[in-house]
């Protein structure tokens, strides 16, 4: 009977059970360390952390936008010339420029390639700007996301025209000025410098005071010719004439009532400063009294007058063509026809 009896465990004490097969050892692993509290979405400290977040990145920007207003500020006398058209035409006339502010979304504009290849060979930051600050910068200006920051223009002085005339290329030719009075649009000082140019003036001079400067505005209308043609910018008008008549030059004025035809001088070929008055006040009486002669343009008697560019774009035109039907004087030979001494250089 012994082999059959049933050995029987002692009671309290647990005998071996089944194996789970791995199911549970995920859960003997642990989680790992607590996270922080600031590390947990639902805790306070991970509120208060979002807003210091929050406060510092703002912080950050405005420290950003404190810093780019600074550097889009133009220091004192520069100006912006906008939009592409524009600022290809100016850089490619060889303006100079210190900076180019440019949107993003133009970095691979074609059309603009020449002018970041110019501003990189000339040193020229490239400012990479927002349409928004552009339209802040330009005062709502249309700029197409371009603008380019322009320096002051540098003047000629008056004895650089004097000395242009005989040099260079234009030695042996008689020197070409045009003065102008009281010319107050920027757009008329653009196109007369464009005239300038195209009739080989040595340069052209205007007063400092009731005068238009070479701006953005002159550069553009004059399409390159602000890069070619010096500008003189001088105190007083009528001592500048008195200079330039001591030079040897003769100094012709524009007016309606002039006693002489523009297309019938006979001193063409001399050297020549041509005095331009404002569209509606002309000469003024000082200017007129020291030009040694007073020319008009001959133009239908239903227009009163001519616009100042115009007017100076027929006459640069007109002593172009005397000058080359005018044969070669001989060596101190008077001009055909004398001019009239003004009345304050008389003795």
């Amino acid at each position: 009977m012994s082999g059959n009896r049933m050995t029987r465990r002692p009671r309290g004490k647990k005998g071996p059970a089944g194996g789970s097969g791995g199911m549970g050892r995920r859960r003997l692993e642990g989680k790992g360390p607590t996270p922080k509290a600031e590390d947990r979405v639902y805790h306070p400290a991970h509120k208060r952390k979002l807003q210091a977040e929050s406060e510092r990145r703002r912080a950050e920007e405005a420290r950003h936008r404190t810093a780019l207003r600074a550097a889009l500020q133009l220091d004192r006398g520069h100006e912006l010339i906008v939009g592409r058209n524009p600022v290809v035409e100016a850089v490619r006339s060889g303006i100079p420029l210190t900076r180019v502010f440019m949107s993003g979304a133009l970095a691979g504009d074609e059309r603009l390639g020449e002018v970041v290849r110019t501003a990189t060979a000339l040193g020229a930051p490239l400012v990479e700007v927002s349409r928004a600050e552009l339209d802040r910068m330009t005062d709502g200006a249309v700029h197409q996301g371009v603008a380019i920051d322009v320096p002051p223009h540098e003047y000629a002085g008056l004895d650089d025209l004097v000395e242009r005339a005989g040099a260079g290329p234009r030695a042996g030719r008689a020197g070409l000025i045009v003065a102008l009075d009281s010319v107050t649009d920027p757009h008329n000082l653009g196109a007369v410098l464009r005239s300038a140019s195209a009739f080989g003036a040595d340069g052209v001079v205007v007063p400092e005071r009731r005068s238009a400067g070479v701006t953005a505005a002159v550069w553009k209308v004059s399409a390159g010719a602000a890069a070619r043609v010096p500008v003189a910018r001088v105190p007083n008008l009528v001592n500048a004439l008195g200079a330039l008549k001591k030079a040897g030059y003769f100094a012709v004025g524009l007016d309606a009532g002039g006693q002489a035809r523009i297309d019938g001088l006979g001193f063409a070929d001399a050297p020549l400063v041509l005095v331009t008055g404002s569209e509606g006040k002309g000469l003024a009486r000082l200017t007129r009294q020291t030009c040694d002669v007073i020319a008009s343009i001959p133009i239908d008697a239903d227009l009163e007058s001519l616009n100042a560019a115009v007017a100076t774009g027929i006459a640069l035109y007109q002593i172009d063509r005397l000058r080359a039907a005018a044969e070669p004087r001989a060596a101190g030979q008077a001009p055909a026809v004398e001019p009239r001494v003004a009345a304050d250089d008389r003795s």
